[in-house]
């Protein structure tokens, strides 16, 4: 029995931001009837497949049920009312003002239901000058000055590696139902929550674009800490053409990294400001990298304490022991499932609720 046994969820939601935060929910016992077009949720159809079913679909969608109901029908508007009058949370991803043509809006939903807690996920809210635009995580992720640092070394923005929006959009929305519930049994009362991607975004950069949160100028990748302006910040290439990665600012790595190749004289242009004063630190970094291949720094730095990783891909991540160790990738039905971030001390080992077909309830 998870910790959101007994809760239920109608989940009107498709990609990402929505089916990432009901399956959390569904991950813990909460039941979640997930409604699809007659067609079905259209990630059903991107490959890659693994047993029929395509991966994403699986990662998101289990231990859910499927409904087919047409909304624009009298006979689907119907089921959905059915359903919303036993149901405790109800979340659509749809833009602003679509649930309100289709019937469903809050003030529609609540009088149908006085506790339902209500979750709109969209790209940008449901009101102000960017709320109707059409926007998918990357076009996000640009317009909340994301990508200006997400830039190659010539700073030309690149394609974000992670849809950093779509997802803290679905821990927020995650965040924001479950604190409604909490609510909810002190007043009896449910709630509507207007979540955005570009509003749940935004707060991340709070460590990387102080200058310009404080009314000043934009941060540059080359002049930020945290961003590749310094040398234990940063990304190197090796002799086999891989890369490796400093990730740990502390003076205590600098130091003993330094010590360790003879030049205790950098330390201190470790303990300066990132930007051009650094240059000769990375310089000399980049030099040394580039002497080993990337297993063989991955041996030399075995026994030494200093924040170093070699930059792995998603093959090479999901084969390390640690991933094993920690159950993090779990198989069932003939299909691989990341296993939830999410433990208890308390709760059974985690086995993958089934992936449902289309229409199976």
């Amino acid at each position: 029995m998870g910790k959101l046994s007994g809760i239920t969820v109608v989940d009107l939601t498709q990609f990402l931001p929505g089916p990432a935060m009901t399956v959390m929910m569904a991950d813990q016992g909460a039941r979640v009837i997930k409604i699809e077009p007659r067609g079905g949720e259209p990630v059903r159809s991107q490959a890659p497949f693994e047993n029929g079913q395509s991966v994403w679909f699986s990662n998101l969608n289990r231990g859910k049920e499927s409904r087919v109901l047409d909304l624009k029908s009298e006979e689907g508007k119907a089921a959905l009312r059915a359903l919303i009058a036993e149901a405790d949370v109800f979340v659509e991803g749809f833009r602003p003002g679509v649930m309100k043509r289709l019937g469903f809006d809050y003030p529609a939903v609540r009088a149908l239901n006085p506790r339902i807690v209500y979750c709109s996920i969209s790209a940008f809210g449901q009101e102000g000058e960017l709320a109707h635009h059409p926007a998918h995580d990357m076009a996000v992720q640009a317009l909340a000055g994301f990508m200006s640092v997400n830039d190659g070394p010539d700073g030309t923005p690149m394609v974000p590696g992670a849809p950093s929006a779509d997802l803290a959009a679905g821990l927020t929305a995650l965040s924001a139902v479950l604190m409604a519930l909490i609510g909810r049994q002190q007043t009896g009362e449910g709630d509507y929550i207007d979540v955005a991607m570009f509003d749940s975004l935004l707060p991340w950069c709070a460590h990387t674009a102080g200058s310009a949160i404080a009314g000043g100028p934009s941060p540059k990748s080359s002049e930020q800490r945290s961003l590749g302006g310094a040398g234990f910040y940063q990304v190197y290439q090796t002799s086999d053409g891989r890369h490796v990665v400093l990730g740990g600012r502390e003076i205590k790595f600098a130091t003993n990294l330094l010590t360790a190749l003879g030049r205790p004289d950098l330390i201190a242009l470790a303990e300066q400001d990132a930007g051009p004063v650094q240059a000769p630190l990375i310089a000399f970094l980049r030099e040394t990298f580039l002497t080993k291949t990337r297993d063989a720094w991955v041996e030399w730095f075995h026994d030494k304490d200093v924040a170093f990783a070699p930059v792995l891909d998603f093959r090479e991540a999901l084969d390390e022991p640690h991933v094993a160790q920690r159950g993090l990738l779990v198989e069932a039905d003939g299909r691989h499932h990341i296993a939830p971030p999410i433990r208890f001390a308390n709760e059974a080992p985690w086995q993958p609720g089934p992936v449902p077909e289309l229409g199976e309830g």
